[in-house]
């Protein structure tokens, strides 16, 4: 990691290469972190799952710590993300939140006015406590050289969970709520906004160097849908983040967005774009070089590309990343790590990177 550079803008006062790229510089090679780095893929990870169930590993600061930091340890990476959960949000809020083996996780539907008023944003700040202890400690003991990020899920990809009650492959109940009943829509994802930004910032004041925003179902709204659900909330909670932390880098991913990522990124004010596997970052940067200068893009690989490994594998990184070489770019992947890929994978994938 001492051999990265900065190519084409001034260096800033920061010596770690995710935080200055994070901020536009072009820095060569590009830093990198991976989505769901701490992950069910490593042998440490499974050991410590045995141990307790999955929201009392996210609730409790020594396993929290342990899960961020384990991928570093191994790998070196760039980025060490908070080992938590977006859902952590709403079972703050006081929604019922059960995470079941095969299932996922499973929440007390929201459908109704009395379901929404049963929530309270109050609760969230002391609720999620061992969070910000958990980012804390992390602060401390990470690598010098090692930003730590913070993140939530963005409004809409939340509402979606909370009003089905769990995971979905159309997620219909939710869009039948948003054409039946936007009143009721409007007022849960106007909660979800500013609790997500209040949470972000006490992230932040914790010692989050920069945080993310998952929509990981952006994709499935029509363009004006996405406008109202996607893009306006991801403003607003970066226009509040910016009046208490205006240097802190913020990342929006807007999953499967397809052309609308252009609008996201011009209108919402985030720092960093993040791609999932379907996007070509050399064309997005090119679509983008004039919309929003200075627009950091990070990704994209395909997270089965990761988990088949082997010179394919090495070739599509490195394509990826010199595409990008001279540009402000974050090495990541399209999606999270797959649950089954081979550790010597992800090692190779990070050698490859670095390999210039």
């Amino acid at each position: 990691m001492g051999g990265m550079i900065s190519e084409n803008a001034p260096s800033s006062l920061s010596s770690k290469p995710l935080l200055r790229a994070l901020r536009g510089e072009a820095v060569w090679p590009p830093p990198v972190w991976l989505m769901r780095q701490a992950g069910r893929y490593l042998p440490e990870f499974r050991a410590m799952r045995d141990r307790a169930d999955f929201l009392t590993r996210c609730m409790t600061p020594d396993m929290a710590t342990e899960l961020t930091i384990q991928p570093i340890r191994r790998y070196g990476m760039d980025g060490a993300i908070l080992f938590s959960d977006i859902l952590i949000l709403p079972w703050a809020m006081g929604q019922s939140l059960e995470f079941i083996d095969g299932r996922g996780p499973v929440l007390g539907a929201i459908r109704s006015e009395a379901d929404l008023a049963r929530l309270d944003p109050k609760r969230v700040q002391d609720a999620v406590a061992p969070v910000r202890e958990t980012l804390s400690r992390l602060a401390k003991e990470l690598p010098d050289v090692t930003t730590l990020l913070g993140f939530a899920g963005s409004p809409f990809t939340v509402a979606c969970y909370m009003v089905e009650g769990g995971g979905s492959r159309d997620f219909a109940e939710t869009r039948r709520m948003m054409q039946t009943n936007p009143g009721l829509f409007d007022r849960l994802i106007d909660t979800l906004t500013s609790s997500t930004a209040e949470m972000l910032c006490g992230q932040i004041e914790a010692g989050a160097e920069a945080v993310m925003l998952f929509d990981s179902w952006a994709g499935i709204l029509p363009p004006s849908a996405f406008r109202r659900y996607v893009i306006e909330p991801t403003r607003q909670i970066v226009e509040y983040i910016r009046t208490r932390h205006p240097k802190t880098p913020i990342i929006g991913f807007p999953r499967l967005g397809g052309i609308m990522v252009r609008e996201y990124a011009q209108k919402t004010g985030i720092n960093t774009l993040a791609l999932d596997t379907v996007a070509d970052p050399a064309q997005i940067s090119e679509l983008l070089a004039k919309a929003v200068p200075g627009l950091t893009l990070q990704g994209n690989m395909d997270p089965m590309i990761l988990f088949s490994g082997g010179e394919k594998m090495i070739r599509e990184a490195q394509a990826i990343r010199d595409a990008m070489r001279g540009k402000p770019h974050v090495f990541n992947l399209g999606h999270g790590v797959m649950q089954h890929t081979p550790p010597e994978n992800v090692a190779a994938l990070v050698e490859a990177v670095r390999s210039v």
